[in-house]
């Protein structure tokens, strides 16, 4: 199990490999990578801001209930803070199980719950200004299942 907050970019390609690699004995690997997308208005970059340690300690404990809720293999988490353009890979989540519906499962978790609960504030800079990204209640709706 892992957990990276850091601001250099990172190649989901090469982590999918290496996580993969790490699986021995893991049938089924998932891997989700979210990029920064665009907005109306055209987006000049966004900005990340996360508080260190309490961070890492929150993803963790988010990290460590799927590993055990899902039973599996292996999993992690890489996601970034600091000033991100248009089509940065911003995060990443793989999960390796046995089979393929807890692995999907976990990786679902995982992205719904770092969407709305991980202690991250972005902030999206435009050719307008500049704006605070609110939650949006389709996030919040989505732990209902969990």
């Amino acid at each position: 199990m892992a957990v990276r907050i850091q601001e250099a970019a990172f190649g989901a390609g090469a982590e999918l490999d290496r996580f993969t690699a790490d699986a021995p004995g893991a049938g089924a690997v998932v891997s989700f990578t979210g990029v920064v997308r665009d907005v109306d208005g055209g987006l000049r970059h966004m900005l990340i801001e996360h508080y260190p340690g309490m961070t890492e300690r929150a993803i963790t404990a988010l990290v460590s209930e799927a590993v055990t809720r899902w039973n599996l293999n292996d999993a992690l988490v890489i996601h970034r803070f600091g000033q991100l353009a248009p089509g940065d890979p911003i995060m990443m989540v793989a999960t390796a199980s046995a089979h393929r519906a807890d692995a999907f499962a976990a990786a679902d978790f995982l992205m719904d719950y770092l969407k709305s609960r991980a202690p991250f504030w972005k902030k999206e800079v435009t050719a307008d200004g500049a704006d605070w990204v609110a939650a949006k209640d389709a996030d919040e709706d989505a732990l209902s299942r969990w």
